[in-house]
Parts: C-alpha cells; structure tokens; sequence
C-alpha cells in the first residue's frame, strides 16, 4: 500500500503563509520556504545534549548525528503539537506542553544532495530540560527516523559544531543556531550576579502598608468580608493560569523553596510582585528561567526501567511573554485566528473575539487526552470540525476554581445585610457558572453598600495578541461617603462632556447616561493586580452595557495617597523646575485620577464603520485599543478639567496645578514600561505629543515645566485626534499615531535618567494585613 506522501504549507520569505500547500518533495524540490521544528532535550544535571543519529535511508544527512527530534509541520498543523508528536514518534517519549519551551526561531537555507535538496526552512526551536539524562533502555526508536541516541555534553557539541565534525548535521556557529548554547551557558551562570540583579529590580517597589479601619461596617457585613477575601485568593488562582498554563506549578514551586538561599528569597518576592517569570517594569522581560521552574514526575512517559522512577522535568516557559497569554494556543497567529473565526456562525464568532471565552486546538486535546491529562476541554468536539481551533467558555475552562469562589460568594451573600451587595455576590455567582456577566455588572454598577466589592473578568490588558480576553480581578474595601459625595459633580455631567468633545459633532453620542463614581479605601486586592498598582477602574467594559446604561468608577483614596507621598512628590522633586513644584498637589492629582476614569465612559464605544457595518472601537482596534484607550482618557481627561474650570464648576486655581501634576505623572507611568498599557498606552504618546507642540519644556539643568501658553491647544488637538481615529475604527492611523509618538525620545530619558539616579521608587508595593482584617471581621 503507497504511503501518501506529507503535504506542506508554502510560506513567503518572511514566514509568512502563503495559503498554498505542496508536497514535501516538491517543496524541496523548488526551494519553496516552510516551517519545521527541532526539539532538545537537555539534561541539567549532567549538562549534556541528547543527540540522535539519523537513519540511513534518510533523503537529508543520512548517518549523521543530528538534533535530539525534529520534524516537519505538515499543512494545516501547528507548531508545538508537531514537536509533542515527532518526540513521541522518533524517541517513544510522551510529554506535555508544559514541558517544551520555545527558545527561537532561526531560518536554515542550504542546498545538499548535488542541488537536488533546496532546505529554505523556518525552524522552532524547542528545549525540554529534565533533571537527569533519560536511561537509552527507556526510548523506543523509530526505525525509518533514528539508528542511535547519545548524550553529549554542551560545551563539546559546540566544539564539534565549530570544527565542522563530517560525522555531525552542520549549523552555522555564526549565526543564529549559536543561540542554544548562548542560552544555555547564560541560564547557568554566577548566582551571585542575579541575586544583585533581583535585588535591584525589587527597590524599584516601596512596600507600603495597606491599613483600612472597618468603622461604619455591620457585625453581618464584617462576617462577609471574611468569606470575600477567601473568595478572592480564589480568584487569584484563576489569574495565575490565564497569564500562562505552567504559572501555577512555578508560584507554588518558588513559594516552597523560598527559604533556600537570598536567591531563591528574591525569586520569590520579585515573583509575587509580577504574578509571573516576566518583570512588569522591564517590557515583560523574563527575570527567570526554566531551570528556576518546578520539576514534575512522569512515571509512564517513556517504556519502563526497572529501578528507574520516571522522567522528571522542569516547567518551561518562553524568554518572551506570550502576546495571547493562556488566551489562546501559543503557536497560534492572526492569521489562523482569523481563517478560523470567518467560518463561524454569527453567535460563535462573538464567542472566539469576546471577553469570557479561551480558545484551544482540538489537536492539543487529543494529546492531551493520550498521557491522561486532566486539562482536555471538550475532545469530543474534534469529530466532523473542519478546523483545529474552538472556543472553550470561561465557566468549563476554569470550572474547578469557579465552583469554589461560587460557594464562597453564595455564603458571603447569605451572611451580608446589604440587600444590594447580596445581590451582587450572588448574581456573580451564578455568572460564574452561566457565563453570562451581564446581570451581575448590572447589579455591580447599582451596588449601594459601605463594603465595596468588584470581582470577575473585566480588563484586557493581557491579551496583546488581540484586546479581546479579560482577566479576573478582586477589589474589596470600604466605601468613603464624604470622598464620594464631593466627586459626583463629574458623574453628572457626562452628557455635557460628551457634547462638546473637541471632535466631528456626527460621532457623539446622544444618550450618555450619569455615571456613578464610588471613593473607596482598599481593603484587599488579588487576580490582575500585578506590577503597578491601579488607582481606580472604570467598569464594565461590555459594549453593550456601555452602551444602555454607561460605566461606573471606582477610586482607591488610601492607593493614590500613597502613590502621591511615595512617588510622584520625589518625582517632581527631581524632574519639575524649581518654580512649579508647588503646583504639585494631592488635589490636582486625584482629581485628575476622576476625570480620568469618567472618560472612559465617553467619545466612541459602538461605532458604526464607513460600509454601514456596525462595530466597536474594540474590536476595530484589536491589540491597539488599549493604548489608544488609555491614552484617550488621560488627555481627554485633561481636556474636561479645563472645561469644567472654563464652566465655573471647579476653581481656577486648579488650572496650572492640574498641568504640571500631569507633567509629573507622565514621568511616573512612562516608568512602568513602554509596553505596559499605562505606560507608553497611556502617557508616553501623550508627553511627545506636548513636547513636539511645546506644551512642555526642557530646560539645561534637565527639569521640566508647563508651558501654559501652548498646554491648552496640544491637549485639545491630541484629543481630537485620538477620538476620530477611535469613532473611525482606523486600526492604521492608531498603528501610526503609537509608532511616531509612542517611543523613549531623548528628553524622556534624560527624566527617566535623573529618577534612576537618585533612586525614586517606581511604584508602591501594597502590604495588606488581611490577618488583622480577618480578626476583625470575626
């Protein structure tokens, strides 16, 4: 019987596919680029690489040693399933996703075999690290892949490469292959460089304590909040697993073995600052590696030893944070997404872009499924669906943690007196299981209740692939009724704030509804609450609700008092001149902080494109709604305190502490990061914006100052901007206003220079004592 020959995607010069598939012999044949992996097994202990030697009836480097497994991706298939499969198939060993960490990708081009074998090849690099060399008896060999395996160490494969060894498949050294062994000798270097490393990276945190007096709080109230806290360690689990599947063994793993060493002390304190191995502060740079992740135990990965207890290895996850996070298969792109969701119904496409659904390959679930995992979803979907990819709802995928946090909401809405906040808790209940939110935001927005409480899946920060996903986050404090009466003049005028938007009269909305905004002390915080510390929310983010009944806001008073006194003040101190720091107030700042969130809640939500077609800036926008987003409600907030002191509702005596506290803040949120989204998303773009216009002015000494002259027109024309590209839905203006503006130019580094110089915290670090809360509360 004629074995069918493998059909591959024809990719462009740049990895790109192309849409054609061809036969694996036509594609070497005519050089035609495609994609392949190579899969590594490395042994920590002995420091050595697998090796296998290929078979001799092979077409390409015939008898020679070679990577450990590697194999082409067949048409249609996707990256990491194809490594998980050729290491089963070539070497009998079956190993889970979370044991494969893509180190790089690297293009090979040559032509072997008399020019009959054109390699134009595009290669994913994966390395598995185990903790001892697997015994030769466990492999089961493919007979038409592999003759013969062997160990070898690192260091002397490099030499052998180097020399050009005939018995070896040759890699240029030069290039980018060098990258394995750059990895490897950097991943286990001197501890004593990464403990300073850590350390430093850590003091860019003040730890501040977070203290909250229960006062005002009924005896049945305080007993809720007991169970709400618990509820909201739950919901940080939940987090924990959508930034990244293996998340959760490597917090359990560095929180174990914390008391180890300074080292493993610092691992773990930077870790719980960042809920993950990539440093917030830093472009989500990874400030660990898998060799610092937990080890697991697979008895039945490989054919029985006697005496030998199993292969253990090491969690993996990449250098480079995923831009889907655990949202979606890492190895999946745009262009997959897109193909796949074109092919849906109505109601199934807005389950793949919207807010409460995962997406996951029917491949990786049949895998999944074969080593017994307990992570397959819903295999028994793979039969009759034309393409590899499904949606999984929030409620199944995190059904386990979404029960537990569902008792514990039912209880504390049992135990509560506030007829509102019971509604709340059990309305977030039930979304819990349904996956159906609207109810329970609605319930969330009318919460009337000295205990405050917002808990579920809302931003979308984490999703950089697209913006669709949201996080679960927990905010739990006390509702402060004198703060929150002073600020309910700027919930009140929406409507009119709509109205005079310095853009085209035809994109505003006639229907803004009065948002609500709560002053609250914070209690207790937990979910997507990572790195800098928010200040405020405005929520919900469903267009829908948006749309019929306008957003809410939540400001953290306690949060931004501390941000204030620890972090913007030494900030003017150093980068405002001498003559406008006494601008520089609390009032100013916060009320800022309003304005900002309140204008979330205006300019363009639903939208309708220039074909007719109804739509939403999110959306439109995908990955850049974010940035675009947050940017909008800084300026735009700018815009409507001038407004609002131009209308007589605020003094005039805000106005020039309004512009030099948000010249101070730019240098505070530009510092969290050019990709995080308050940084470069939220006021990056924005100070270069100013700068160019001079609205803001360097001086010799390397301070700042406002320019009042010019401040006013650069906010309004920025505004202006940013609202017509959103109401438009024009992903490449958005594209091309963050590139231009959206960077490090030299005056925000001269700023950014002088704060690192004289080492102004970053931001805070919350310390909440939730022992002395729940002591109270009982």
């Amino acid at each position: 019987m004629a074995v069918e020959e493998e059909y591959l995607d024809v990719l462009t010069k740049t990895g790109e596919k192309t849409g054609i598939s061809k036969p694996r012999g036509h594609v070497h044949r005519d050089g035609d680029y495609h994609r392949a992996v190579h899969v590594w097994i490395f042994s920590e202990s002995t420091q050595e690489l697998l090796l296998q030697r290929r078979a001799d009836c092979k077409d390409s480097w015939p008898g020679l040693w070679d990577i450990s497994s590697a194999g082409h991706i067949s048409a249609g298939d996707s990256s990491l399933v194809t490594a998980r499969r050729e290491l089963d198939e070539e070497l009998g060993v079956t190993l889970p996703k979370d044991a494969f960490e893509l180190i790089f990708v690297f293009l090979q081009e040559c032509v072997i075999n008399d020019g009959n074998f054109i390699n134009n090849e595009f290669n994913d690099v994966y390395l598995v690290t185990t903790l001892a060399p697997i015994p030769p008896e466990a492999f089961t060999l493919q007979e038409t892949e592999v003759s013969a395996v062997k160990y070898i160490s690192w260091k002397e494969y490099e030499k052998i490469l180097a020399s050009e060894d005939p018995d070896y498949v040759p890699y240029d050294m030069r290039g980018e292959y060098a990258q394995l062994f750059n990895i490897l000798s950097k991943r286990y270097s001197n501890d004593m460089d990464r403990s300073l490393i850590l350390q430093k990276q850590l003091d860019r945190y003040a730890p501040i304590c977070i203290n909250t007096e229960l006062t005002g709080v009924s005896e049945a109230d305080r007993g809720a909040l007991a169970v709400l806290i618990e509820a909201a360690m739950v919901i940080d689990e939940v987090f924990y697993l959508q930034v990244w599947y293996g998340n959760p063994a490597l917090r359990d793993w560095l929180k174990e073995h914390s008391d180890i060493s300074n080292l493993d002390k610092l691992k773990w304190m930077y870790y719980s600052i960042n809920k993950s191995p990539w440093s917030c502060l830093d472009e989500n740079e990874a400030f660990l590696t898998t060799a610092d992740s937990a080890v697991k135990l697979l008895e039945k990965s490989t054919k029985a030893v006697p005496g030998w207890k199993g292969l253990e290895y090491k969690v993996a996850f990449p250098m480079i944070k995923p831009p889907g996070a655990n949202f979606y298969p890492t190895d999946m792109d745009k262009k997959e997404f897109e193909l796949w969701k074109s092919s849906l119904k109505d109601d199934q496409q807005q389950a793949a872009t919207g807010f409460f659904d995962v997406i996951r390959r029917h491949s990786e679930s049949i895998l999944d499924a074969s080593i017994g995992s307990e992570t397959l979803s819903s295999a028994q979907q793979v039969v009759g669906s034309p393409h590899d990819l499904y949606s999984v709802p929030f409620s199944l995928e995190y059904k386990p943690l979404l029960i537990k946090a569902v008792e514990l909401l039912k209880k504390a809405g049992d135990l509560t007196d506030t007829p509102s906040l019971e509604r709340l808790l059990k309305g977030k209940a039930d979304a819990f299981l349904s996956n159906d939110y609207y109810d329970s935001d609605i319930a969330w927005m009318e919460l009337d209740s000295k205990l405050d409480v917002t808990l579920g899946p809302y931003e979308t920060y984490e999703d950089t692939l697209f913006g669709y996903k949201a996080t679960f986050e927990a905010y739990i404090g006390i509702r402060d009724e004198e703060a929150t009466s002073k600020i309910k003049l700027f919930g009140d005028h929406l409507q009119v704030l709509e109205q005079n938007l310095p853009f085209d009269d035809s994109y505003k909305s006639k229907d803004v509804v009065a948002a609500p905004i709560r002053v609250m002390q914070l209690i207790y915080n937990a979910g997507d609450v990572k790195g800098p510390q928010t200040v405020a929310f405005n929520l919900p983010n469903d267009e829908r609700i948006v749309k019929e009944r306008g957003t809410s806001m939540v400001m953290m008073k306690n949060v931004s008092e501390a941000k204030f006194k620890h972090i913007l003040q030494p900030i003017a101190r150093t980068c405002i001149t001498e003559e406008q720091r006494e601008y520089i107030d609390f009032e100013s700042f916060f009320t800022h902080t309003i304005c900002h969130e309140c204008c979330h809640g205006i300019g363009p939500h639903a939208i309708t494109l220039p074909s007719g077609q109804k739509s939403s800036v999110r959306l439109e926008l995908q990955e850049l709604h974010s940035a675009l987003e947050e940017a909008k409600a800084d300026i735009v907030g700018l815009w409507a305190l001038r407004f609002f002191i131009k209308q007589d509702l605020l003094p005039k005596s805000l106005l020039k502490s309004m512009y030099v506290s948000f010249l101070a803040g730019c240098f505070r949120s530009i510092r969290f990061g050019l990709e995080e989204a308050h940084g470069r998303k939220g006021q990056a773009l924005q100070f270069n914006w100013l700068f160019e216009k001079g609205a803001f002015v360097l001086h010799t000494d390397g301070t700042f100052s406002v320019n009042f002259e010019e401040i006013e027109g650069a906010v309004e024309s920025l505004s202006t901007e940013i609202l017509t590209i959103q109401a438009r839905g024009d992903k490449a203006a958005a594209k091309s206003l963050l590139l231009v503006y959206g960077k490090m130019i030299e005056p925000l580094q001269v700023a950014m220079d002088k704060l690192e110089t004289v080492q102004v915290p970053v931001d805070i670090a919350p310390i909440f004592n939730v022992g002395e809360v729940l002591r109270e509360s009982r």
